[in-house]
């Protein structure tokens, strides 16, 4: 199990992790920034819990990212 948090708010649209890991991440029409798909929000912070299959594109994504508010962690 792996999971993947993302700071939405300081998210600049840059698309780089759609790009990475399609099934986890799309863009919103309503402000222009990525969405973590099925995460939860807490204090700011989008998270979800995902299996090791999603790993290596979501690491990707993270790696890609130019703001660096996407973390991946194995549990």
């Amino acid at each position: 199990m792996i999971t993947i948090t993302q700071q939405r708010a300081r998210c600049i649209g840059c698309n780089y992790c759609v790009e990475a890991a399609p099934h986890r991440w799309r863009m919103s029409k309503r402000d222009g920034r990525s969405v973590l798909i099925d995460a939860k929000e807490r204090r700011g912070f989008w998270t979800v819990k995902v299996t090791e299959e999603e790993l290596a594109a979501n690491e990707k994504a993270a790696q890609l990212c130019p703001v660096k508010i996407i973390t991946v962690k194995q549990l």
